[in-house]
């Protein structure tokens, strides 16, 4: 995946905003004011995103190398996804994060 169709897929669910709050380095999504998404604009090798406790330890265990911890983030609830993984993946993930955090309160 690139950052643009990454950058896209994110801005086209409801009530996204996106931000730089970490610096010009980090491009965040936001949902009812909280992450669900963040990747490093320079690099973007792996994009964090929010992950149910069960299902990311699934995830990890079945992409060891695709699917880690999440990096600078809560491990439990959190996992890095690295780009190479295959898009329809990454979309899914994409969708499982943004419905967790935009089900929540604000």
């Amino acid at each position: 995946m690139d950052i643009e169709t990454f950058r896209d897929y994110c801005l086209s669910k409801e009530f996204v905003n996106e931000e730089l709050p970490f610096g010009p380095d980090f491009l965040v999504y936001k949902v009812n004011k909280k992450i669900f998404a963040l990747c490093n604009i320079n690099t973007f090798e792996g994009i964090n995103l929010k992950c149910n406790p069960e299902y990311a330890i699934e995830l990890r265990e079945e992409y060891p190398d695709g699917v880690l911890p999440g990096y600078h983030m809560n491990k439990k609830h959190w996992n890095t996804v690295m780009t190479f993984m295959p898009d329809r993946l990454i979309f899914e993930l994409i969708d499982h994060s943004y419905a967790l955090v935009a089900k929540r309160k604000k």
